[in-house]
């Protein structure tokens, strides 16, 4: 898959639609990411390295909200325990279909990668030694959240982790335009343009909800999850995890 620029939101739009992934999306997705979301080259190279410390043997691990695929490959890089596959839900058909390609290129390992189009919510989770959910819960309505962490506490196996990447909010005013500004400041560093940030803004705006950092922990423990921790942030793009 060629990269290609992200200029969805460059010129002026009259009528600014809810962002979704689709086609168009897709086709700039990798682009978008990196110069979007900071530090995500690190959560991803980590997310490896998490994958091959707690991957088990004879066991499942999720990749819900996979988009094209990229934590997939990071965990599939790095597992080397007998009988474990991988299993990457999206509920965008474009997605799917343009992830599916980059897996078959990727001979990086023969470790199973299943890639399935439904919405997460829709999917089993059973033994399960690990589920990542890279910046995919801000996407799920709030009254559904719990009941999915839920489910995914128990679907993992004992010793099962969590990871939990999302972008953050801020209940003290001055943290939030601290962090906010930080993070159009990085955008704007990757060649964004301010109206470029205001459109995006804007289509987010109804489907991308934020939480607190308080707000993750308390629902994980809510879920059963005894142990969670923040392992990394910078701004306000977060990831933690959780053991069971």
């Amino acid at each position: 898959m060629i990269k290609k620029p992200d200029a969805i939101y460059a010129a002026p739009l009259d009528d600014i639609v809810d962002f979704k992934f689709d086609e168009r999306v897709v086709k700039v997705f990798p682009d978008m990411i990196q110069r979007s979301v900071p530090g995500y080259a690190t959560m991803l190279s980590m997310i490896g390295t998490l994958a091959a410390k707690y991957a088990q043997a004879n066991s499942h691990c999720y990749d819900l909200g996979c988009s094209l695929g990229a934590v997939s490959l990071a965990m599939r890089q790095r597992i080397r325990q007998p009988d474990c596959d991988i299993i990457g839900v999206d509920n965008s058909q474009a997605m799917i279909e343009h992830g599916r390609r980059l897996l078959i290129a990727d001979k990086t390992s023969t470790i199973p990668v299943t890639m399935v189009c439904a919405n997460i919510q829709d999917v089993p989770i059973e033994s399960a030694s690990i589920v990542v959910m890279n910046f995919t819960l801000q996407f799920v309505p709030l009254a559904e959240r719990l009941v999915l962490i839920k489910r995914i506490y128990h679907g993992l196996k004992p010793g099962g982790i969590l990871i939990l990447s999302e972008k953050l909010c801020f209940e003290e005013q001055d943290r939030q335009h601290f962090h906010q500004n930080a993070h159009h400041d990085f955008k704007r560093a990757n060649g964004y343009s301010d109206l470029e940030i205001s459109q995006k803004r804007t289509a987010l705006e109804r489907v991308l909800i934020p939480e607190t950092l308080a707000c993750h922990h308390q629902r994980l423990k809510d879920a059963g999850f005894e142990f969670s921790d923040l392992w990394f942030q910078c701004f306000n793009f977060a990831s933690l995890v959780a053991v069971k």
